[in-house]
């Protein structure tokens, strides 16, 4: 269990299993300095800081709780609820973990129903701010995916090499995101394999998922391709998001003696489709000085794939068709520049003020390159990408 427990009840000989009750939350506000576009934490928010309002607590607020049940020595159970903002502007909870573990042997462990996806370093705790140093783990790499957990299975094996102590975890299961309705995005035949090794003071973390992605985003604008002909198929084809292989490969370390740490991951997507792929990475560096940790991170995001589509030719039509084709053209591209590229300088400190509090303030200098809009939402029309965005954000994160 990772969070401290506000309630539980040990099985001394009573009918019915153990239980521990617990929780955390972040209360967060966020100011963003660019006037044309809101700044997030992640793709699932349907606004933030900047063009909405220059302060925002939904870019980063959030409360949680999980129950964690034993019913026998080989199984347990747990049950992890988030509220956040979501596309639809509402809180509404989301079960992020729902599964039953049998512990098969001290070193293997299956699990059956609503699991974590093991991408990146932080993935099973990504939404519990207070366990990682900075406001929000870093937008370029962890705040492009709608996907955080899986319904399937998995297993999990501790092993030992010398000194390198093990665990390799391999999983199979599918998700289902609700966007905007009636718009959802679904990914099935999620399999996979991760793989942490600790050595000492130093843990690397490597994965790498393989999924096949559909969701209606763009369905219009494509069916409208589709009715220009074959040239106009031919495009549909290549970047309509329906049932397109995506392949996420990352590998992460982490190296924490105690009185500093040293974070660095890089991870690439794959996808044939109007996801693009790209690649990303970042480094961070703190320092412990009695209950305070100022640190700094570099980021930086990059599409690996075409983010321009000159589309249907319009020369010789008849003004009207050449209008529209153009239109058409013009909507594909403003899709692309969806896919991120970006990046962002940050400086921050935090101040462990009470044993399981922790308040924290960061200063992001974010910048979208490359016609790209990075990772803001909300446009204007008066938005151009290269522009910085200066971020600010304080956040106060909790368990209970």
């Amino acid at each position: 269990m990772l969070l401290g427990a506000a309630a539980h009840a040990q099985d001394d000989g009573a009918a019915g299993p153990a239980w521990t009750l617990s929780g955390f939350g972040t209360i967060g506000a966020a100011h963003s300095s660019e006037r044309n576009g809101d700044y997030t934490a992640n793709v699932l928010k349907a606004n933030g800081a900047g063009a909405t309002r220059s302060w925002s607590a939904n870019v980063d607020s959030r409360l949680g709780a999980q129950l964690d049940l034993r019913f026998t020595k080989a199984w347990s159970a747990v049950l992890q609820v988030v509220s956040e903002q979501g596309l639809d502007n509402s809180y509404r909870p989301r079960v992020e973990w729902a599964n039953l573990k049998y512990q098969a042997t001290p070193d293997l462990a299956l699990r059956f129903g609503r699991i974590a996806l093991p991408m990146f370093l932080t993935a099973d705790y990504r939404k519990v701010g207070y366990i990682y140093p900075w406001v929000r783990p870093p937008v370029e790499g962890y705040g492009a995916l709608p996907f955080t957990s899986s319904d399937g299975v998995d297993a999990t094996l501790r092993w030992s090499a010398g000194a390198v102590q093990n665990s390799s975890q391999l999983f199979y299961g599918r998700d289902d995101v609700r966007l905007i309705d009636p718009l959802r995005a679904t990914a099935r035949g999620i399999v996979g394999i991760s793989n942490t090794s600790d050595w000492g003071a130093l843990s690397v973390r490597a994965n790498l998922i393989r999924a096949e992605i559909t969701t209606d985003i763009g369905s219009a604008l494509f069916d409208a391709y589709e009715a220009a002909g074959p040239a106009g198929v031919a495009i549909a084809r290549n970047y309509r998001i329906d049932h397109k292989h995506a392949t996420i490969a990352s590998i992460g370390m982490n190296y924490d003696p105690g009185r500093w740490f040293l974070m660095a991951e890089a991870s690439r997507t794959r996808s044939a489709s109007l996801l693009g792929s790209t690649r990303s990475m970042y480094a961070s560096a703190g320092l412990r000085i009695r209950s305070f940790t100022p640190y700094l991170s570099i980021a930086q995001a990059r599409a690996v794939s075409a983010t321009h589509e000159d589309g249907l030719p319009t020369a010789g039509l008849p003004p009207a068709a050449a209008a529209q084709l153009a239109q058409l053209n013009g909507g594909l591209n403003l899709l692309l520049a969806t896919i991120p590229q970006q990046d962002t300088q940050a400086l921050g400190v935090r101040w462990d003020l009470a044993a399981n509090a922790a308040l924290k303030l960061q200063y992001d200098r974010v910048t979208p390159r490359l016609g790209s809009r990075g990772t803001l939402i909300n446009l204007t029309p008066a938005f151009r990408s290269g522009q910085t965005a200066h971020v600010t954000s304080v956040a106060l994160d909790f368990v209970y």
